[in-house]
């Protein structure tokens, strides 16, 4: 099914040019190995690599639109080497992007496979409702949404976002339950000039798909339930930068029985004259689980620091704390980066929990749970 989607927007694309105007294209890429070594004796030894060819087609239709269409795949293969097994391997190649657009300096339509992401917060984001952005990940991946999006720019820095989803049949962000099959999403999401910064307000409908607990011997079917959320999140630069993000989730089906989520989170950040400059940044998430709107209910708590020192033009040092307060534990991770022309070089060094509960794992990505450390090596053509 998605590969027909795939080959009608292409189709589209090729229909909807005209020989009056100039096409261009591109192409380029990333190709990327590592390796990973634990120091626990029971996780395996890794090495992967993980390649993103990315095409792309260009073509003004009149004075003021433009059309665009980019296709990307993300293939990645994995290989464990347990000391006392055969090797473990893993691999799979799928569309990463697939998108045509329809622009003009002020208005967007997009459609197709897409990263849609929004909001304030940089580490602990309860906006992350469409991507699954890792800050520790030196590649910055994230899987995409089908769907159509529509956005207008005003010229005071104000916009207006508009979308539509439809196809997107595992969860999202930090969704623990998926989209039920056959239904679609929408919503919208309005962004303000204030003062020295700005504000926004999100909304977001979908359909949950549920299965209740069996009865001995039965297969129930899937129920459906209404899920809708909304979300507000500000930013602004007082000398030092401050900004939060919060999201209300409300599910509407009496088999759950803490059918309210929240979430919300506050950041700030600075950059000390020491050196190169010293960027520190500070965020604190709160999440809970709730019978009601805003009465008492289960939640977690996580702060994240973040450290990043300019050793020179190429060289970066980077460190990220994050601590679960109910848990009563640290998460670590530094890194040490240089850029060289098309090159990226990595050390990566982890502390972390055997189980990683701050966000969603990548497939095929490193998960940085344990101790342990990373070699990367990417080259961007």
């Amino acid at each position: 099914m998605r590969l027909k989607r795939a080959i009608a927007l292409l189709g589209i694309f090729a229909i909807a040019i005209s020989p009056a105007f100039a096409l261009t294209w591109g192409y380029k890429g990333l190709l990327a190995g590592w390796l990973i070594a634990n120091l626990k004796r029971s996780v395996a030894p890794q090495l992967g690599g993980r390649f993103l060819p990315e095409f792309s087609l260009s073509q003004p239709i009149s004075d003021s639109f433009s059309l665009d269409a980019e296709f990307s795949l993300n293939g990645f293969g994995v290989a464990r080497f347990p000391s006392s097994e055969e090797i473990q391997t893993e691999g799979k190649i799928k569309p990463y992007r697939f998108w045509l657009r329809l622009s003009t300096s002020q208005f967007e339509a997009r459609i197709g496979l897409q990263k849609i992401n929004f909001g304030s917060a940089a580490l602990l984001r309860p906006l992350m409702w469409f991507d699954s952005l890792d800050p520790r990940d030196p590649l910055q991946l994230t899987g995409g949404v089908y769907g159509l999006l529509l956005r207008y720019y005003f010229v005071n820095n104000a916009n207006i976002w508009v979308w539509g989803l439809y196809g997107n049949d595992s969860p999202k962000g930090w969704e623990s339950i998926a989209t039920a099959g056959d239904t679609v999403e929408y919503g919208g999401r309005v962004q303000l000039p204030l003062l020295t910064g700005e504000v926004g307000l999100t909304y977001h409908h979908r359909q949950i798909g549920i299965v209740p607990v069996p009865a001995p011997g039965l297969s129930p079917p899937e129920e459906r339930a209404p899920e809708s959320r909304i979300g507000l999140d500000g930013k602004w630069d007082l000398g030092i930068g401050l900004w939060f993000e919060g999201a209300l989730t409300h599910q509407e089906n009496n088999l759950l029985p803490q059918p309210w989520q929240r979430a919300y989170a506050l950041g700030v950040d600075y950059t000390l004259d020491w050196g190169n400059g010293l960027n520190v940044m500070g965020e604190h998430l709160r999440l809970d689980r709730s019978g009601r709107a805003f009465g008492p209910g289960n939640g977690a708590d996580f702060s994240a620091l973040f450290l990043r020192y300019p050793v020179s033009v190429f060289v970066d040092m980077t460190a990220i704390f994050y601590y679960d307060w109910r848990e009563k534990e640290f998460y670590r991770f530094l890194s040490w980066q240089r850029t060289h022309d098309r090159w990226r070089f990595n050390i990566i060094a982890f502390w972390n929990p055997d189980a990683f509960l701050v966000y969603p794992p990548q497939p095929g990505a490193n998960p940085f749970s344990g101790k342990g450390i990373q070699l990367m090596i990417a080259f961007n053509y």
